[in-house]
């Protein structure tokens, strides 16, 4: 089996996954926004946090919420208890909003199962506790609308 270029393995993420928008590792503070809906609907098709510096063993519940620019906040998914989640553990939404973010421990996360559509506002992280740690959160999406985009924030 051939080993891509970059350029290509980049291409066929693309067509798979959508637009990619990294946002640099962080210790995530509660109402913290992580990425901007702007111009227009999207479609989330994957969001993947990966942990860089290991969480506070404490309970560290987080949540994704999409502050809408035009209406009430909207839950992404359920709270997720990070304590004591180490280096190179991944979390995913799995796409039901009842649904605690999945989690793997050991560097591997199940993805999503349906995608995610979000109009124009902020994705945000809700964090129930002050706490030591760092992730690193990516996304995939795909606009919907001309002009329509996701930032990173």
């Amino acid at each position: 089996m051939p080993d891509y270029n970059m350029s290509e393995r980049e291409a066929a993420a693309t067509m798979r996954l959508g637009r990619k928008v990294e946002r640099d590792t962080s210790n995530i503070t509660t109402g913290e926004e992580l990425f901007a809906v702007v111009g227009g609907n999207c479609q989330i098709n994957l969001i993947v946090g990966e942990v860089t510096i290991q969480i506070e063993t404490k309970t560290v519940n987080c949540k994704l919420v999409l502050d809408s620019d035009t209406g009430s906040d909207t839950d992404l998914c359920a709270n997720l208890d990070l304590s004591a989640d180490e280096v190179g553990s991944l979390y995913t939404l799995e796409g039901t909003v009842a649904t605690a973010m999945q989690t793997g421990q050991s560097g591997s996360c199940i993805g999503p199962e349906v995608v995610i559509i979000v109009t124009p506002g902020g994705i945000d992280a809700t964090i129930g506790a002050t706490h030591t740690g760092s992730i690193k959160w990516t996304l995939w999406y795909t606009p919907l609308e001309i002009g329509a985009y996701i930032e990173a924030s």
